[in-house]
């Protein structure tokens, strides 16, 4: 059967899930009375919630007798790993964009590789339907993009198409007939090439992605170069150099079919697949019949640029609310995600019990603690930190920079830049985006940014857009101001009460409602000041037989803040955990102590 390969890529929230889910339906891979999720290709709970593809996923259509494999890359920086080596799989790529927000930092980071891959794009307008969208005006930016990114001629003579996947149509212009999807495959069939194969060579192809089955073990996929692959053949798997890994017999061979993966007996060049049976290969070597000498060329993966310490949780509470609290259990599934997610890396760190976990960046690493914390894990985990490296040429100490680019409204560009200079950032453009708004790019160490989101929220009054992108190491920037207030500090362990409270609340915000379980370290508040206060919330309303000569009001107390957790992972300072477990998030010290603390500040002082 004659094959696309195209990748969809797109900013978060952009629309690119929901155009899948409507080209499976209208190419006819479902059953007229088939139920289907909506947003099918985001199984994963997470992605629901949030609204963001974080796994690349591959699935397949047939429209006019050709077979479409079509890849949901993730839009998010963080997930930056998955995306470089997708595009190797594919031919051509739908760059999907929204007709109001236009081209964001996530479409800028994907599209660069994909033209530097010397793929051919075709644009897809989306939400052409929304009050505020301004097709022909994102046309344009599109094309300065493509510009800005040094396409090459080709590539700038990109189709477009203008669309609503919402509504479920395409169409060559604003004014065509809005009927359905058919304008789109159509487009796809003449515009991507086939894959170039050589069905005559031995089998070779490179693995882009990495997964574990329950029941067949480690699947490697990827997009198969020359020859045919059928169960039971045997092959070996070599590294990027053409080091020999492993020779193994392939137990199953997996092909994606609509939203399944399915056995086949026979896969031939130019395909999409899966292959189980290997223990050892991972992402960028190269699988190949044992007469292959060399390995396929495969791009390396950027590094991790932020590390946090998991450990096993040590609270007075722990293993009350999960059942996976060992430390071997913490490591197994630490071990097992480092071996399906290339972008993270996980080594033993200086303590017992206690694994550093190096990845791209907060979302990606709280993504990893949420999905363990619904597993059933209980855990503590530190301030995220970045990786230093050091310039090999200089000697000199280098930090990771990011591009931060911001919509904002006029009324809050003041206090946006003024922040992030605070950080260490450096204001790059400035430029009016429309409807009121400025648009801002910055260049910003990331430790700068860490724990800066939420405070961005409060300064824009919740209207501001901020999207970061790993840019480069930079030179150190020097020291960079922490957090400006101490926190209140649960000086014993028992139930918290309403009246005590209420009598803090003078001291500064709560982090928890009364009848909270609380144990001594606890972090139960922020202190309006900048040191730390241990106080006492167990402490009743002293009762006597005399009644009071005013009438007895009832205690009412201001609501607490409540934090998701990646806010929590960047509200805590060096000295503090988050203890994560599967129905609370506590914010805790690291010695529960207050004498600890004081040994631990006065040995860090002496280390100084």
């Amino acid at each position: 059967m004659d094959i696309r390969n195209v990748a969809i890529i797109a900013h978060v929230d952009h629309g690119k899930t929901t155009l899948v889910d409507c080209l499976l339906k209208q190419s006819g891979t479902f059953r007229d009375n088939q139920q289907v999720a909506e947003r099918a290709m985001d199984s994963n709970d997470l992605e629901r919630e949030r609204g963001i593809t974080i796994l690349a996923k591959a699935t397949s259509v047939v429209w006019n007798g050709v077979r479409v494999n079509i890849v949901d890359t993730p839009g998010h920086a963080d997930f930056g790993g998955e995306v470089e080596r997708i595009l190797s799989m594919v031919d051509g790529v739908v760059v999907l964009v929204d007709a109001a927000e236009g081209p964001l930092p996530q479409t800028k980071f994907v599209v660069g590789k994909a033209l530097r891959l010397g793929l051919r794009p075709i644009v897809l307008i989306n939400k052409v339907d929304r009050p505020d969208a301004r097709a022909h005006q994102v046309h344009d930016e599109v094309f300065d993009l493509f510009a800005a990114l040094e396409a090459n001629d080709q590539q700038l003579d990109f189709p477009t198409l203008f669309a609503s996947a919402k509504q479920g149509w395409a169409a060559t212009s604003l004014e065509a007939e809005r009927k359905d999807m058919a304008p789109l495959f159509d487009l796809i069939l003449r515009h991507v090439p086939a894959p170039q194969i050589d069905a005559d060579q031995p089998f070779r192809m490179l693995v882009t992605t990495l997964d574990t089955d329950p029941f067949l073990g480690r699947m490697l996929t990827g997009r198969i170069r020359s020859g045919s692959v059928k169960p039971n053949m045997v092959l070996r798997a070599m590294t990027r150099e053409g080091r020999e890994i492993e020779q193994v017999r392939v137990t199953k061979v997996l092909a994606f079919r609509g939203l399944e993966r399915q056995g086949i007996d026979l896969a031939e060049a130019g395909d999409i697949v899966a292959l189980a049976g290997f223990k050892t290969a991972t992402v960028a070597d190269t699988l190949a019949d044992p007469a292959v000498e060399f390995a396929l060329p495969a791009q390396p993966v950027d590094p991790p640029t932020l590390a946090m310490n998991f450990m096993v949780n040590d609270s007075p509470y722990a293993g009350r609310e999960g059942d996976k609290v060992t430390s071997r259990m913490i490591r197994a599934r630490l071990m097992r995600e480092g071996e399906g997610n290339v972008a993270i890396r996980v080594r033993y760190s200086e303590t017992a019990d206690s694994y550093e976990v190096a990845g791209r960046g907060e979302l990606q690493l709280g993504v990893l603690i949420e999905t363990m914390r619904r597993e059933g894990f209980e855990l503590a985990v530190a301030r995220p930190r970045v990786l230093f490296r050091t310039d090999p040429a200089t000697g000199q100490r280098q930090e990771p920079i990011e591009e931060v680019v911001i919509d904002v409204d006029d009324a809050h560009t003041g206090v946006v830049v003024e922040q992030i200079s605070l950080r260490k950032g450096e204001l790059q453009d400035m430029r009016p985006s429309g409807a009121g708004k400025t648009r801002l790019v910055f260049l910003a160490p990331s430790r700068g940014l860490i724990g800066y989101h939420g405070e961005f929220l409060t300064d824009t009054r919740g209207t501001g857009v901020m999207n970061r992108l790993f840019h480069s190491y930079g030179p150190f920037r020097g020291p960079i101001a922490g957090r400006r207030n101490g926190a209140l500090i649960a000086n014993a362990e028992g139930i918290s009460v309403a009246y005590a409270l209420w009598n803090l609340e003078e001291r500064g915000p709560m982090f928890i409602d009364p009848g909270t379980p609380v144990y001594e370290g606890m972090l139960i508040g922020e202190h309006s000041r900048g040191n730390d206060l241990d106080v006492n919330v167990l402490k009743g309303k002293q009762l006597t037989n005399i009644r009071a000569a005013g009438k007895d009001e009832a205690v009412r107390l201001t609501p607490p803040r409540r934090m998701s957790l990646e806010q929590a992972i960047a509200y805590i300072e060096d000295d503090e955990l988050v203890e994560v477990t599967p129905k609370s998030i506590r914010l805790r010290k690291r010695f529960l102590n207050p004498e600890d603390r004081k040994r631990a500040k006065k040995a860090a002082a002496a280390a100084e």
